[in-house]
């Protein structure tokens, strides 16, 4: 019985591993596309204003980009670093 419990958990640690990478990777692919699309959409002067973001727009209009990342952050609970990357990306301040 002990064996097979260690296979098991063995079994379950290995999945995740391969779970985990998955995740990653996926991550990173998203990430290269909405890249991509940014940098079509200012190529073709297309500014994209996502519903509820309204404060954060006027916020980086008052140049208050903190204030603008937290309130990004109410709104859509991304993490700090997700967040600083959206607001400067509408900002126009980020690459």
């Amino acid at each position: 019985m002990e064996i097979a419990t260690y296979v098991l958990v063995v079994a379950v640690v290995l999945m995740y591993g391969s779970l985990e990478a998955r995740f990653k990777r996926m991550e990173r692919r998203a990430a290269r596309l909405e890249r991509k699309t940014d940098l079509i959409l200012d190529h073709l002067g297309v500014r994209q204003e996502e519903p509820g973001l309204e404060r954060v727009t006027a916020l980086l209009r008052e140049n208050k980009k903190i204030q603008a990342i937290k309130e990004y952050r109410e709104v859509t609970d991304a993490d700090l670093k997700e967040a600083k990357e959206a607001v400067e990306r509408m900002d126009g301040t980020r690459g």
